[in-house]
């Protein structure tokens, strides 16, 4: 009796101590996330003193109706796919190159994370002045140096070349998050197990699907999770560097801000978040069909 008394008001003890926590997530994503699917429905200017006016479903079937819209979803799309699996491969692939001892480990992991932890104003404009088409380096290695081009590229002014850069850029930037996960759960893998693999005639690859490929996919699944939600809603990396990269964080920016319509913005972020949510869902199976094979 004394046990199950204890048991109820530790229960209410811990409800009482996450009641804060719980009112501070209503108060800062559910009530916007709510004001915003309200605010979806009605033809609204960024003014709040001009009149709004309730128009139903018509910001929704005027953004699917918009090629724009489609055209923006499929350049986030490839864009997420590309820096997700980029930063998720090169990140596992530098800690495992990590995981062992050598001189200067702590200094080199340091210099890893270095890119993860800089402002991200500062890091794009040494981008931008890197491939500066007058005086950057890149162009001044390439041209002057190699021969390798006639003219300096105009490397941002190129809807193609803007979007190689703006991918590598988010796949250096980014991938030391999955080089801290995937290095914090390989330290923890027995070294026995390898041993016995070897034992077994395991090459390295063989290892790996089967001592490795197990034990990191928990943190597999959530940094590929986390990072495709963070890519599918980039906005100012892509801005500041480019704008030839029609995103659709662009392009509900452009909608709210250079047309002031905030209702279709409000109704582009509903959908997105309806994609959003099936795209993890996807992922998450995905990942789990992989770990149980």
């Amino acid at each position: 009796m004394f046990k199950a008394k204890k048991e109820t008001s530790d229960g209410k003890l811990a409800l009482i101590l996450l009641l804060p926590s719980a009112l501070l997530i209503l108060l800062l994503i559910g009530y916007p996330m709510l004001s915003n699917f309200y605010i979806s429905f009605f033809q609204q200017s960024i003014n709040p003193n001009l009149p709004s006016e309730f128009i139903g479903f018509e910001n929704f079937s005027e953004t699917l109706g918009d090629a724009e819209f489609y055209k923006s979803l499929g350049i986030t799309l490839l864009y997420t796919l590309l820096v997700v699996a980029g930063s998720t491969a090169l990140g596992l692939y530098v800690a495992i190159l990590f995981n062992r001892p050598f001189k200067f480990r702590k200094l080199a992991r340091s210099l890893i994370i270095l890119s993860y932890v800089t402002p991200s104003i500062s890091l794009i404009f040494a981008w931008k002045y890197m491939f500066n088409n007058g005086y950057g380096i890149i162009n001044y290695i390439g041209r002057d140096i190699l021969h390798i081009f006639d003219r300096a590229p105009l490397w941002f002014d190129n809807p193609t070349s803007s979007f190689i850069l703006v991918v590598l850029f988010a796949i250096w930037r980014y991938f030391p998050y999955a080089f801290i996960a995937f290095l914090a759960i390989l330290q923890t893998i027995s070294p026995t197990l390898y041993e016995a693999a070897e034992m077994d005639g395991a090459n390295i690859w063989q290892k790996f699907k089967a001592v490795t490929l197990p034990a990191i996919m928990p943190v597999m699944m959530t940094v590929i999770t986390l990072r495709t939600i963070w890519m599918f809603y980039m906005f100012e990396d892509v801005y500041l560097l480019t704008n030839k990269v029609n995103v659709l964080g662009i392009y509900l920016y452009e909608t709210a801000f250079a047309f002031n319509d905030l209702g279709k913005a409000s109704a582009i972020s509903v959908i997105l978040f309806c994609i959003i949510c099936t795209l993890i869902i996807v992922v998450r199976k995905r990942v789990n069909l992989n770990a149980s094979s």
